[in-house]
């Protein structure tokens, strides 16, 4: 065999081992990464599996529609938890909603760079801080100054998780919308606000309100704060100056009790607040694939 034949076959064969090395490498990480996606998957069909099983069998039109029952009596409902929660989030994403939105398009239609970095960076960092701090801080803000617990002090706290969700959702819309869009409304004399009120904000409508429902969804399950601010009644409250129940506060309550009927009822109220929390991901995925069709 010639050098040549035999340098050339040598070269096959490297060839041949580097292409066998990167296939078992590529198997390799594709199998870690099937069985990471398993595991996470399993994960959360076994939290749910559980949650709608012992959820599901303390379902019932008395605990949907009864107030709580003194503790240790059986019998009883969530009704003033779930209506107090609507009222609460509502009041939250009424505070939430105006001051991202102009937040965004503040940051967005009148570029800063360093401003409008920062203001990013610092939504960013507000997504990461943990619920029951800004409970203490709802606490500190409205709790002690007024003396006494509140819905509203809720919402406010409610209205901080919600803030950074929808600020970093809107800036994305606003920012998809084509350049071209807003020149031509401007250049047929339209004036700046008319044009991010008018041509601007319908056209990234659909983003805006996934990523309100997205921040509601969040809202929805927070707990900690409530402890510090809602605090929880055991009555029919719709008047959000005064104490209000809310589901994640029973649950709780529920939970850490040490009655098995209140055990009972945290779980169902867990199972109630998952369809909640359901019905607000469908509802983004149905805005969602609405935009897709378009």
């Amino acid at each position: 065999m010639s050098t040549a034949a035999a340098n050339t076959a040598l070269a096959h064969l490297t060839t041949d081992r580097r292409f066998s090395r990167r296939k078992l490498v590529e198997r390799i990480a594709v199998g870690g990464a099937v069985c990471c996606t398993a595991v996470t998957v399993s994960l959360l069909w076994i939290i749910l599996g559980y949650v709608i099983y012992r959820g599901g069998r303390a379902i019932n039109w008395e605990l949907l529609t009864a107030l709580p029952t003194p503790p240790g009596d059986p019998g009883g409902g969530i009704a003033n938890a779930l209506v107090g929660s609507l009222i609460v989030v509502a009041l939250g994403a009424a505070m939430a909603v105006p001051i991202s939105l102009g937040a965004a398009i503040f940051v967005n239609e009148f570029p800063s760079p360093r401003l409008g970095r920062a203001v990013r960076f610092l939504a960013e960092v507000l997504t990461g801080v943990p619920s029951i701090v800004v409970g203490l801080f709802a606490y500190a803000l409205i709790v002690q100054p007024t003396g006494t617990f509140s819905g509203f002090s809720g919402s406010v706290a409610y209205a901080f998780i919600m803030i950074p969700i929808i600020m970093i959702s809107t800036h994305e819309a606003l920012r998809r919308v084509p350049p071209s869009l807003r020149e031509a409304s401007l250049a047929l004399g339209v004036p700046v606000w008319r044009t991010i009120l008018w041509v601007v904000l319908p056209i990234a409508s659909r983003a805006l309100l996934t990523g309100i429902l997205l921040a509601v969804a969040r809202a929805l399950g927070e707990a900690a704060p409530m402890l510090f601010t809602a605090f929880g009644n055991p009555f029919w409250n719709l008047n959000p100056a005064k104490p209000m129940a809310t589901v994640p506060h029973i649950i709780y309550t529920y939970a850490t009790g040490p009655y098995a009927d209140w055990h009972d009822k945290a779980w169902g109220a867990s199972f109630v607040l998952l369809i909640l929390v359901l019905i607000t991901s469908l509802l983004t995925r149905a805005v969602l694939r609405s935009k897709a069709d378009e």
